[in-house]
Formats: C-alpha cells, sequence, structure tokens
C-alpha cells in the first residue's frame, strides 16, 4: 500500500534536495510506486545507477538525499563471504560491530568496511508497506531467500549462490516454541543437512547405501543446539520429526548434499556500496553526522588514501589584509578544495587551521583531486595582486582505522601520520606522493604530463626512507 500524500511531499522534497541530472528522481518514483517488494528491499545503489544509466556517485546521493527525506531508511548489513547470508543488519553505524558469526557456515569472521560489510536502502514503511517489514510474517521460503540471503554472492559460473541454494531444500518450515513439526524427505546418496537458519542448530546425516533406514528420526532443537540420535542412513523416505524446544521460533530446513564434506564454491561479489565508499561520501558526512562508530577498537580500513593540504605563508596573509579578510578568504579556498574532492569521489574528513584532510578509495581518484585542488587554488590567485594562496600537498594510501574522535568520523593509525608528514615535505605548490600511491593503479597515467623528481625521505616514526615522488606544475 501506498501512502500517497507522503510520497508526494518527499519526492517534492528530494527532487528540490539539489541539482539533479534529468529523470533522475522521476526513476526512484518509478520505482516506489511500481516496483515489487523484493526491488524495495535492500536497494543496491550501484545496481540501481547501472540498470537506470546513472553515474555511481549521483545514485549514491540520490538514495542517501532520500533517506534524509524519509523516503528510504539505510541499512548496514555484515554479509557473509561463503554463502552472502546477512548474518546481521543494522540501522545504524553506531550499532555496527566488526567481529561476526555466521551460523549457516559456521565460522567467524572479522569484517574490514572494504570487505562485507554493505550498505542498502530499502523503502520507508511510512511512505509504501512491504511484506519484509515484517519478518516474522513472511513464510519460511521467503525469510531464508528473500530476507536472509542476498542474490550478491554469485558462484564461478555465474549463478547466484542462493538460486543454487534453493534446488538443494528438500524441505523447510517455521517452528514455533514448544511446537513440532514432521519433515518428510526422499534421501539420495551423499548426506542430509538439516539446518536452523538463526542458530548454530545443524545435523549431518551421510547417506549410504547399507545402512539404517529409521522411519522416524526425532530432532530436538534448544538453545541454539540440535540434538538427534542416528549417526547415517540408507536412500529412501525419511520422516524427521523436529521438536522446537526453545523460546524462539525457529526456520528449519532440510538440504540435499552430494556429499558428508560438501564444499560451498568460492563465490563473488557484484559491486555494491560498501561502508568504506559511504564513509568517504561527503552527502553522507554532511547529512548523517549523527553517526559515530561506536566500538571502541575502531573499524579497519584496508585501503584509503589521505590527502593533506595546508597553506604556506598564511600567517603572513593574515598580518597582511587583518583576521577578517583573511579568514574569509581562507574559506574561499576551503570551498575550492571541497568541490575537488566531490568531484573525485572523495571527502573531506576534517580541516585543522589552513588544513585540510580528505579521504578517498582510490589513489587515482585522490592524486586527481591534488591536481586540480592545485589548479583551483592557482585560480583564486589570478584574481588577486600577489599570489597569497600557495598550497601544499601530500598524498599517502595504506589501512587504516575507521574511529569517532570529536564526535566526528575520523581516520587514525599510521597511514594517516604518514600522510601528514609527506605534505610537511612539499614546497609551495608542491603535491607530494608516496609510492603506495605512485605504483597504484592509473596513477602513472594522470601523472604522465607532469615533470616528477624522486628523493628519499627519512619520516619520524618510520624505520626505512620512503621514496618520495614530488609533482611540480607543467612547464609551458
Amino acid at each position: 500500500m501506498i501512502d500517497e500524500k507522503k510520497l508526494e511531499e518527499r519526492l517534492v522534497a528530494l527532487e528540490a534536495a539539489r541539482s539533479w541530472s534529468p529523470r533522475v528522481v522521476s526513476r526512484l518514483e518509478m520505482l516506489l510506486r511500481s516496483g515489487t517488494d523484493e526491488a524495495l528491499y535492500r536497494i543496491n545503489p550501484i545496481q540501481f545507477a547501472t540498470e537506470k544509466s546513472i553515474a555511481e556517485a549521483e545514485a549514491i546521493d540520490l538514495f542517501l538525499h532520500a533517506c534524509v527525506v524519509g523516503l528510504f531508511d539505510m541499512d548496514w548489513l555484515l554479509v557473509c563471504p561463503m554463502c552472502s547470508d546477512v548474518v546481521e543488519s543494522f540501522r545504524s553505524l553506531r550499532k555496527l560491530h566488526t567481529h561476526f558469526h555466521c551460523h549457516l557456515c559456521q565460522s567467524d569472521y572479522d569484517a574490514a568496511l572494504d570487505d562485507y560489510i554493505t550498505v542498502t536502502f530499502t523503502v520507508s514503511p511510512a511512505v509504501r508497506s512491504i511484506r519484509f517489514h515484517k519478518p516474522e510474517a513472511l513464510s519460511a521460503w521467503d525469510y531464508v531467500f528473500n530476507y536472509k540471503m542476498t542474490p550478491g554472492g554469485v558462484m564461478p559460473d555465474g549463478v547466484p549462490w542462493s538460486e543454487a541454494a534453493k534446488g538443494l531444500v528438500k524441505a523447510l518450515t517455521r517452528i514455533e516454541p514448544g511446537s513440532a513439526a514432521n519433515l518428510e524427505v526422499d534421501a539420495a546418496e551423499g548426506a542430509l543437512l538439516g539446518q536452523d537458519f538463526d542458530s548454530d542448530a545443524q545435523f549431518l546425516f551421510p547417506v549410504a547405501r547399507g545402512a539404517a533406514v529409521p522411519p522416524h528420526e526425532p530432532v530436538i532443537l534448544d538453545c541454539g543446539k540440535c540434538v538427534a540420535a542416528t549417526a547415517d542412513i540408507a536412500p529412501g523416505k525419511v520422516v524427521f520429526e523436529v521438536r522446537n524446544a526453545g523460546e524462539l521460533p525457529a526456520v528449519f530446513g532440510i538440504l540435499q548434499l552430494p556429499t558428508a564434506t560438501f564444499q560451498r564454491p568460492k563465490l563473488h561479489f557484484a559491486p555494491s556500496l560498501s561502508g568504506k565508499r559511504l564513509l568517504m561520501t561527503q552527502t553522507f558526512r554532511d547529512f548523517f553526522r549523527s553517526e559515530v562508530i561506536s566500538a571502541t577498537e575502531g573499524i579497519a580500513v584496508l585501503d584509503v588514501t589521505l590527502v593533506f593540504t595546508d597553506l604556506k605563508g598564511s600567517t603572513a596573509l593574515y598580518e597582511r589584509i587583518g583576521d577578517l579578510n583573511a579568514y574569509i578568504q581562507v574559506q574561499r579556498h576551503f570551498q575550492h578544495l571541497l568541490d575537488a574532492t566531490v568531484r573525485h569521489n572523495g571527502a573531506v574528513t576534517k580541516t585543522i587551521g589552513d588544513a585540510v584532510m580528505a579521504a578517498f578509495s582510490t589513489s587515482a581518484d585522490a592524486v586527481q583531486a591534488a591536481l586540480d585542488m592545485r589548479e583551483a587554488v592557482d585560480q583564486l590567485n589570478r584574481d588577486r595582486p600577489q599570489r597569497d594562496f600557495i598550497l601544499k600537498i601530500g598524498v599517502h594510501r595504506g589501512a587504516s582505522i575507521a574511529v569517532t574522535l570529536n564526535e566526528r568520523l575520523d581516520y587514525f593509525g599510521q597511514t594517516v601520520n604518514i600522510a601528514a608528514r609527506v605534505q610537511s615535505l612539499a614546497d609551495g605548490d608542491e603535491i607530494c606522493i608516496t609510492e603506495e600511491v605512485h605504483g597504484a593503479p592509473a596513477v602513472a597515467e594522470i601523472i604522465a604530463p607532469y615533470p616528477v623528481a624522486k628523493s628519499e625521505a627519512q619520516l619520524k616514526g618510520v624505520s626505512k626512507a620512503m621514496p618520495i615522488y614530488h609533482l611540480a606544475r607543467m612547464a609551458f
């Protein structure tokens, strides 16, 4: 059911939120009005961008603004890399944690913002109700294959694992506390796996010729455990009497496996919005300032490129034109740096005095942004009687920890320290990049037109001297 009044009001607010490319909002409206329940549940904005021929950055912005106006709710998902099961989902980053256990795989993982953490969007129940808003009312099949599992995990042959898994299921039902269900299956040689999809309760029975043929097999589910007596069974019809002795409903299934040692094929995942990319989206930082990382140890980011900038001689500027005038001009410089950052898919993490720290998913974006920053500041100087703004830039790539410091999402660790120190090596109008950035994909092509000088630098806190590449302006 659609609430037409709320939908219209919120679409108008979304249209006015920023300048959109032609028909972007209308494509989202069409989805909201005519999309299936499945299409409006856990939407992947990267997939939406591909299907609707929209730039990925604009699609991400579209859904973030749509959350702000109340059209969608944002979900942070912990996705198992082995079976594409949504192990846990959270409506807020502050509830996210990095250590998780998959009941289906009986495996434990440590998630990073780059891997296993994805962000999706579900239509708000205030705008349109879909059956996934009430998972407790879903059928067992719907719950497992449309609510629990994602279609993003794909096998080497291109088939989503969730689709392949459907062919293994011989019985699947919801069992209320204190109730029992008789599940009849026609066992084939290999093995039968019994699985509670919300706990570690499992059994695995080898199926082989010559084994016993129990007419009924009692199974008890209790406190996340499964109690079943038979070790192996013969091919043929078997009835499992499954009793839920626990206090919570159980969604229980029996799967036919080809062997008792069956291993799922290694999955690869379709492109999606990672937690890392979202944190490096300026719109998220602008509109979701209340989001904090509550995990005391922070959340790992395996690969981030950081840009540090600073103004050379800014103290003299304040002395020459006065604090107020200098402050206004420095704010103009900040806006130009922000624009260059956003243009190349990054986000400004913080400003410190006259300095900026920005984060990017790729080194290519970071280097291109740094070049644009330098050009933008040069444009500022062309409108002035003298060169008041001289930018120094450092770029470094590595692992980091996303944390909340002073009520702001920030990055912490050696990569941050090195990036700041590399910036201090830069001369006026110079961009210094490390070996990690220089060797990153597409960077060589970007810097090819510029004079590059290589040096060795001994940075504080780093045991070995680091190669540093100095990018000067192009000679005319």
